[in-house]
């Protein structure tokens, strides 16, 4: 089993920034990679970026330049660096961890950009 804990969310004006972190702790030895998602009032959850056991890096197109994903795998801690936050980017944020077996999600926590 693994647990995900996030923290980080807050409220913050347009053109901001937010640093989310989420700790993982349990058997981490079978996951292959760490991700964040968010969901939006009344949209479908969708991936913001994700970074492999490998390394590999990936971004939705709309939080590129903007968003960084990062790991300290001493702290078994992900990181989502949010800058330049746009209205558009208020969601519920959960971090994602791909098992070998299966999926594993946080709580969640809110991100609310105010305009």
């Amino acid at each position: 089993q693994v647990q995900l804990v996030e923290s980080g969310g807050g409220l913050v004006q347009a053109g901001g920034s937010l640093r989310l972190s989420c700790a993982a702790s349990g058997n981490t030895d079978n996951i292959n990679g760490f991700g964040w998602y968010r969901q939006a009032p009344g949209k479908q959850r969708e991936r913001v970026a994700s970074i492999l056991k490998n390394g590999h890096i990936s971004y939705t197109s709309s939080v590129k330049v903007r968003f960084t994903i990062s790991r300290d795998n001493a702290k078994n801690t992900v990181y989502l660096q949010m800058n330049s936050l746009k209205s558009e980017d208020t969601a519920v944020y959960y971090c994602h961890a791909e098992g070998s077996f299966r999926d594993y999600w946080g709580q969640g926590t809110q991100v609310t950009v105010a305009s």
